[in-house]
């Protein structure tokens, strides 16, 4: 009787420890699965599941680990999971219901077969009640339909059955007696939550306990970082590493491999790239822009005015154009009236440069004949000024020179009457007349140039979620950013600000022309940026575009294509030609979509468009997407798509630690060379507090060894995000800072340049052999050889991340460079530094390389031909 109780005790005790505890002989055939959330973080925590052998005494599986996270709506204030109701199939699938939040009429649901590989969300849309909560799904015994009853918050209950968990029928009423027994209550780690109850066999727990084992083991891992060196290497020696190279195993990459990704994020554009040194020149800012927050955001933003008896108002009847309807009227009854734009930040002005002004203006009755146009400093000083004669009733485009006589850091820009009267004006542009590569409505000259210096191969645009807008309303439309300042049309930012659309469609093609990069232009695949919150729903991208509108949408795609390539006397080609560029761009890459949530929706309309595009232009590559993460059900759902569709290419976004970059250099040698190629569109390496310094930098050119390495797969890659204006930034970090004088290119930016300088199209195969077998130090040593047959140069790449030297060799006359003169260039410097830049050097190097690599460092080693 003894021996019995004390197994059984023993048993117990086991029963309570983790699955990594639990011997063969203590294994349960069954035990019980709690499944519930918690209202912590307003609900963002998503599924966790606690385990018991008798259903008192609960372990929670990894300490409120989230299994499952609603992915409806915008980050931070959606995205919940409320009330979650989990089922189980005779079969061992699983589904589970959640309510979204307290205001909508929309259910989701997700479907498992292991409870940690969620396929894609669904969320329904209810036509009864005045909201949904505590949705509940079962199965009607009768009918094996599925049944998911719901309240609302009066207290009245409702019914849809569907027999796939995708096409629900209409709500009806039911009574509350139809509503099942929803949760039951356990007390786990001092308190009490509400969930359901399931009895599993014992693997379900196990594989549940072994994947967060598994995640925090990956989590230790790319958690790490340099600030430990000390300790993680203090017993570690100077290491060596022999390359061996055999150009017998040479293979093709990509030409294309490094690029840049342009969007409007931090006032990239507009106060950025764009040269318009005017803020709302159209007057049309409009408190939506930053969705009523800001009540000083209105079409009086940047604008001031002086003078007594004057007033200045905003009017729109009979304006410039109806895609511009709103501009400035100003009424004086004495002179003295002025009316002033500091532009972002204030205006910078050269001393001996040419700024060219424009604008239009209409007399109001009682006329003002003329006006003074002037650049002026901040205590009033002129330093520019020209007369403009108005006498037309009717909208007139005027323009002047002016020519700055001195250096100014906070210049403003003044029109003033010369006399009493009422006056309308409307587009005010002042441009320098020194644009990249002088070009009429231009780009600022230093920052396209900076740009200019990585050399990419091709340029990504207009943006990410830009692209697709917040909301069906807010998708950005190409052909509204095409033709004449005043036709463009205007629309709110989707990072909370205002797109003139001065920098359209056709300069993003002219820019790419002038810099030999490929045009990458992204469309929306007729849904909206899954962290909308304008969709006929309300929340969420599941608001696609009606079916019966994606005709006309699909033929803007097409007319896209048309536009781009069409022959000038083609409808859309003689408005590119109309422009000032007859010839073609020769456009062959479009992206559809971008970090889409992979949803019925989705799949439905992107679809539509990838048929249409392959079948009017075979000759053009889609580029598809596979959700914002290179993990979870997106990312699966999105690669299951591609290859229904043999989409050529998808677009693969991640940031990550710099541990993430340094223990996943493997993540592309498992891809099916057979598959669709991968375009990695978006990605960055963050240290903690979301910074980039050397040690992320050095991370990503260790990353990109290991992409060289793969270039037969990955065609493509750009850093983001590009731009960042200092003081507006919405996004850190980011590639480039720069304000109205100072551009601040970051360590990682040294990176993009090196690699896109010092690109090859054929990679040369070399084994290694490194002195320390540790996987810590040889995880941290990257190197690539490549060469670029346009030249005939040998390009080796090596990566050190660590605190101590790594004395190198190479067999470089293996791949037949027999001695002479090569380019060395480093970056090197403190891991937590950020004012780094590479330093360059001519060597000489015999039929061997061989050189001390400093720590924490990128060499870049050009053997000349």
């Amino acid at each position: 009787m003894l021996k019995h109780s004390l197994i059984c005790f023993i048993c117990g005790i086991f029963l309570l420890s983790t699955a990594s505890s639990l011997t063969a002989y203590a294994v349960p055939d069954h035990v019980y699965l709690f499944s519930y959330t918690t209202n912590k973080d307003n609900n963002h925590s998503g599924l966790h599941f606690a385990w018991s052998s008798d259903s008192i005494n609960w372990i929670s599986i990894g300490n409120e680990y989230s299994f499952l996270r609603s992915d409806y709506g915008r980050w931070g204030s959606e995205k919940r999971m409320i009330s979650p109701y989990l089922v189980m199939e005779p079969n061992g699938a699983w589904h589970c219901v959640w309510q979204l939040n307290e205001r909508e009429k929309l259910f989701a649901i997700a479907s498992t077969n292991d409870l940690i590989n969620w396929g894609s969300q669904h969320y329904e849309l209810v036509n009864r009640g005045k909201n949904c909560t505590n949705p509940v799904l079962f199965r009607d015994g009768s009918s094996q339909q599925y049944n998911v009853v719901y309240h609302d918050s009066t207290g009245a209950y409702f019914r849809v059955t569907t027999n796939d968990l995708h096409s629900f029928s209409k709500a009806e009423n039911v009574s509350p007696n139809q509503y099942p027994p929803r949760n039951r209550s356990v007390q786990l780690n001092g308190a009490v939550y509400n969930g359901q109850i399931h009895t599993v066999n014992w693997p379900v727990v196990e594989k549940l306990l072994k994947k967060v084992e598994d995640d925090k083991a990956k989590e230790k891992l790319y958690a790490e970082t340099t600030a430990l060196d000390s300790i993680r290497f203090s017993n570690l020696q100077p290491v060596k590493l022999d390359i061996s190279i055999d150009p017998k195993q040479s293979k093709q990459i990509s030409d294309l491999l490094i690029g840049i990704f342009f969007e409007d994020i931090n006032y990239a554009a507009d106060g950025g790239l764009y040269g318009e040194l005017i803020q709302n020149r159209d007057f049309e800012y409009d408190p939506g822009d930053r969705e009523y927050r800001d009540k000083n955001w209105n079409s009086k933003h940047s604008w001031t005015i002086a003078g007594n008896e004057t007033t200045f108002e905003i009017d729109s009847a009979s304006p410039v154009h109806e895609n511009n309807p709103h501009y400035a009227v100003l009424t004086t009854s004495a002179p003295g009236a002025i009316l002033a734009n500091s532009g972002y930040d204030s205006i910078s002005f050269k001393k001996g440069e040419k700024y060219n002004l424009s604008l239009f203006t209409k007399q109001l009755g009682s006329s003002i004949s003329k006006i003074e146009a002037r650049l002026v400093d901040k205590k009033g000083s002129v330093l520019a000024t020209s007369q403009l004669s108005i006498d037309a009733k009717n909208w007139q485009q005027q323009s002047a020179a002016l020519v700055a006589n001195a250096d100014v850091n906070n210049g403003r820009l003044e029109i003033k009457p010369l006399s009493a009267g009422r006056i309308a004006i409307d587009m005010v542009s002042l441009f320098p007349e020194k644009t990249f590569k002088n070009r009429k409505n231009g780009m600022r000259e230093d920052l396209a140039q900076t740009i200019a210096d990585i050399h990419p191969r091709f340029i990504r645009f207009p943006g990410g979620c830009l692209a697709h807008g917040d909301g069906l309303n807010n998708i950005y439309r190409w052909k509204n950013s095409i033709g004449p300042l005043e036709a463009r049309k205007p629309q709110r930012n989707i990072w909370g600000y205002h797109q003139s659309a001065g920098l359209g469609y056709f300069e993003y093609f002219r820019f790419c022309e002038d810099i030999n990069a490929e045009p990458l232009p992204v469309v929306a695949a007729g849904v909206p940026c899954q962290n909308s919150v304008c969709s006929p729903t309300g929340g969420g991208q599941q608001g696609g575009i009606p079916l019966n509108e994606m005709d006309a949408y699909i033929q803007e795609i097409l007319d896209l294509i048309e536009w781009a390539n069409g022959d000038a006397n083609s409808k859309w080609g003689r408005l590119r030609a109309e422009a000032g560029h007859p010839k073609p761009f020769n456009l062959k890459y479009i992206g559809i979509g971008n970090e889409d949530l992979i949803s019925d929706v989705f799949e439905e309309r992107f679809t539509m468009i990838y048929n249409a595009v392959k079948k009017q232009h075979p000759e053009i590559t889609v580029i598809g997407t596979v959700g914002p993460s290179s993990e979870g059900a997106d990312y699966v759902e999105g690669w299951k798509l591609a290859n229904k569709l043999k989409v050529p290419m998808v677009d693969e976004h991640y940031y990550r630690s710099p541990g993430w970059f340094i223990y996943n250099q493997d993540f592309y040698d498992k891809y099916d060379r057979s598959a669709s190629k991968v375009y990695l569109g978006e990605y960055a390496a963050h240290a903690p507090g979301a910074t980039s310094n050397l040690e992320t930098a050095l991370a990503e050119a260790l990353y990109l060894t290991a992409v060289e390495r793969n270039g037969d797969v990955v065609k493509m890659t750009s850093y983001a995000p590009l731009l960042a204006r200092k003081g507006h930034t919405q996004w850190n970090p980011d590639l480039i800072y720069f304000d109205n004088l100072t551009i601040r290119p970051t360590i990682g930016y040294y990176v993009q340049k090196l690699y896109g300088n010092n690109s090859g199209n054929e990679y040369i195969t070399a084994a290694s052999t490194v002195s320390n077998k540790e996987d810590a130090v040889k995880k941290r040593i990257g190197y690539s050889v490549v060469r670029d047959t346009k030249s005939g140069d040998l390009i080796v790449k090596i990566i050190n991340l660590l605190p101590v030297a790594v004395h190198t060799k190479a067999n470089v006359r293996q791949a037949g460079f027999n001695g002479g003169k090569a380019i060395q260039t480093v970056l090197t410097g403190r891991p937590m530094e950020k004012d780094v830049a590479p330093v360059s050097k001519e060597i000489k190097i015999e039929s061997e390389l061989e050189m001390e690599i400093a720590p924490y460092s990128f060499n870049v080693i050009r053997l000349l031909k």
